[in-house]
């Protein structure tokens, strides 16, 4: 889920459905220094996108989110990580089904482990779901970057159809509800 590289940056590895939806969402978000796209919480080494697609590698699409500490803390990452896709739904995100799009937090430490917790204990707590949240918290163990082509997506896509019709009107859903440090 979260470390530190030694720069004063951390990272929150984070699995939300597809992750070009979660790269989108991070990438509008005030301290955030870079959002990268990959696989982990799998077996298979350095998988492809099309292994992952398979569903049995274990992993899951995910991004690595690296992230001022100074500007914004892991917990607020991980509270915009609540509201940016439905943590309620085992193994899917929308039309997006598969083990690859489960709900994940992949922590760095005991510390993130503990973090990762409470803000899922906290957004349970919140009442919003309605239903028991089913997000896993393990341990990150490898990160794999995706394929290039995979690589700030909505950005070089905004006209594909799936940026238009799911990461666009996700986006817009954000902008709906005041969260802190997002700027749509």
């Amino acid at each position: 889920m979260a470390g530190n590289d030694g720069d004063g940056s951390d990272f929150a590895v984070l699995g939300g459905g597809c992750f070009w939806c979660i790269e989108a969402v991070y990438r509008k978000v005030e301290g955030i220094r870079s959002v990268t796209v990959g696989y982990a919480g799998g077996t298979t080494a350095d998988p492809s996108y099309e292994q992952v697609c398979t569903g049995r590698t274990g992993h899951a699409e995910v991004a690595r989110i690296d992230f001022d500490p100074a500007l914004i803390t892991l917990a607020d990452v991980l509270s915009i990580f609540f509201r940016a896709h439905d943590p309620t739904t085992p193994n899917r995100q929308g039309a997006d089904v598969g083990t690859q799009y489960r709900s994940v937090i992949l922590y760095a430490g005991e510390r993130q482990r503990e973090i990762a917790v409470q803000a899922l204990a906290e957004a349970q707590a919140s009442g919003r779901f309605g239903r028991k949240i089913v997000t896993e918290v393990i341990p990150l163990g490898q990160f794999y970057r995706a394929e290039e082509y995979h690589q700030r997506y909505f950005e070089k896509n905004p006209l594909a159809a799936y940026c238009r019709l799911v990461i666009a009107p996700k986006l817009n859903h954000l902008v709906s509800e005041p969260i802190p440090f997002l700027k749509l």
